[in-house]
């Protein structure tokens, strides 16, 4: 992955900022894209202000977002090799409480801005012989909980998954890969945003008996992007959470 463009959404805080993080420490070419540009500002210099890094503050929802983001990857570094769908917004509601407005913020963020970026960069991609799209959905889109109800953001996290194997299959001959790739509990700062103040007392739910850490996903990312024959996968990085139940 030396030399390659990587654009990676929501890319100034948690998952995001380690997958920017593990790229550019692999000397990938990076552009890194939030909607708060103070954070993502924060992030790149975080990351060490890298010559082979570049960030584009803007809201993925919008499509001139995703078309900037490629004129600016190409603009610098002369080619989009990689992108990584990773921006998102997520919260629990009760399904009787959701509004029209909670489905709508949802489905422009998660959904809207996985497609209509993914249908900026893959004109690139063909251009250029092939690519790799990873997109981030999350393992409750097979494993369902209970106690956790959030059918607003998982219906368009769903669609998500869809839309990977989907594009895989439309663009599989153009040598482009489309992968998901499932996170279970992981450290970041959307724990907190959700109102879980101990994320280490849900390790439970999985297998290994712990919560995964922002790294996980990026070394997943980095193998996925890496990899020039696995296509339209779900790739669960959840410590066997969608596996079993421990008693």
């Amino acid at each position: 992955m030396k030399n390659k463009t990587v654009i990676v959404t929501g890319a100034s805080t948690g998952i995001g900022k380690a997958i920017a993080q593990y790229f550019v420490d692999k000397g990938s070419n990076v552009v890194l894209n939030s909607s708060n540009k103070e954070n993502l500002v924060a992030a790149y210099k975080e990351l060490g202000s890298p010559a082979n890094a570049i960030y584009f503050a803007g809201d993925i929802s919008l499509k001139e977002t995703g078309k900037r983001l490629v004129a600016m990857a190409k603009e610098v570094f002369g080619t989009v090799d990689v992108l990584i769908n990773n921006a998102g917004v997520f919260a629990p509601k009760p399904f009787l409480d959701v509004e029209e407005t909670d489905l709508d913020f949802y489905w422009n963020i998660n959904l809207k801005g996985t497609y209509f970026t993914s249908q900026a960069a893959i004109p690139e991609m063909v251009e250029h012989g092939g690519g790799s799209i990873i997109n981030v959905g999350t393992v409750l889109v097979d494993h369902a909980i209970d106690g956790f109800p959030a059918t607003a953001p998982l219906a368009s996290k769903g669609a998500i998954h869809s839309l990977s194997r989907q594009l895989a299959a439309e663009f599989g001959k153009k040598n482009i890969r489309v992968n998901t790739i499932a996170p279970g509990i992981i450290r970041s700062p959307l724990q907190g945003k959700i109102g879980i103040e101990d994320a280490d007392s849900l390790a439970g739910l999985h297998l290994l008996n712990r919560i995964g850490e922002a790294y996980e996903v990026a070394e997943a990312a980095y193998y996925l992007a890496s990899s020039e024959f696995i296509t339209g996968e779900t790739i669960n990085v959840a410590g066997g959470h969608t596996v079993g139940h421990a008693i």
